[in-house]
């Protein structure tokens, strides 16, 4: 197969990866820097020029790994690609709707995926309101569109949460606010998820002062072993926001496992690391499976 990584660098740990085992198991990679893709749409044509060539009649398959950033102009490279019948591991839709906390949220809770409980709002004058809609302090706050664990604060009291939120009121940001799961203990679960299938799961830990448990922010990683039902909620999950190739993060609360989020471009460096699983390969074999009789299709 003709395979692009959509991704700003080749030095990137996951994109290397990917490259590598992909390479490894003999098919025709590149990596495209989607930032300097540009769509040309004329007549009813379409082209992605890259280098002063037009490259989307060229992969059979992209893996987009898409960052925070650019977001909204990576999506648009990937729906040309779709357009243009190219499997895709990320729906662009995916990537938009799991970019946003809050759309993610909404979906999951439309189709009765457990999660925290979740207020969001953009009204100054009834702040107190918001937080005792949540049971009262401590609560979560998360910008909509945070990453890494960047843009996620711990509010431990009601005069905090009601400062921290109006000032990312006025300053027009846009947050959510959620139930604080104190049993959790700062530790969440990533489930990393290809079609149908869990690749591999890692329970992540905070530091000692820190709620949250991204590995980027310093915390550390085990291997995860986890339910049928914490199974079968990743897989839905992404399937729900059309990406077969996803991050799924829980967390375990006295009810039972609630998602927290989505991730459309999730890192294998941790959970290769932690788990010692090589979810490169298993992306790669994923696509060979998902794409053979599909692309032997299309070229008779």
């Amino acid at each position: 197969m003709n395979i692009f990584i959509l991704s700003v660098s080749e030095n990137i740990y996951s994109t290397k990866r990917i490259y590598d085992e992909a390479v490894k198991r003999g098919h025709n990679v590149s990596i495209i820097n989607h930032l300097r893709c540009s769509i040309k749409l004329s007549n009813g044509k379409r082209q992605i020029m890259y280098h002063g060539e037009n490259i989307i009649d060229e992969p059979d398959v992209i893996i987009p790994r898409i960052g925070a950033s650019a977001t909204r102009h990576g999506a648009a490279v990937v729906k040309e690609f779709e357009m243009n019948d190219v499997y895709s591991t990320a729906r662009s839709l995916g990537i938009l709707r799991a970019q946003n906390k809050v759309r993610t949220l909404q979906i999951m809770n439309r189709k009765t995926i457990p999660i925290p409980d979740t207020v969001f709002s953009v009204n100054p004058e009834n702040i107190k309101e918001q937080i005792e809609l949540l049971g009262g302090a401590p609560v979560i706050i998360k910008l909509q569109e945070g990453t890494q664990g960047m843009g996620v604060m711990l509010a431990e009291s009601k005069k905090s949460a009601k400062s921290i939120i109006d000032t990312f009121y006025r300053m027009n940001m846009s947050i959510l606010l959620q139930e604080f799961i104190k049993e959790s203990n700062s530790e969440d679960i990533r489930i990393f998820v290809a079609g149908d299938k869990v690749i591999s799961s890692m329970k992540r830990k905070g530091l000692e002062d820190d709620f949250r448990s991204n590995i980027h922010r310093g915390g550390t990683g085990f291997k995860a072993d986890i339910s049928d039902k914490e199974k079968t909620m990743a897989i839905k999950a992404t399937n729900y926001l059309g990406l077969p190739i996803a991050g799924v993060d829980l967390i375990r609360s006295k009810r039972g496992p609630l998602l927290i989020e989505v991730n459309s471009t999730p890192g294998l460096q941790g959970i290769e690391a932690y788990t010692k699983v090589n979810v490169a390969e298993g992306i790669i074999k994923y696509i060979e499976k998902k794409c053979s009789t599909r692309i032997l299709r299309t070229k008779r």
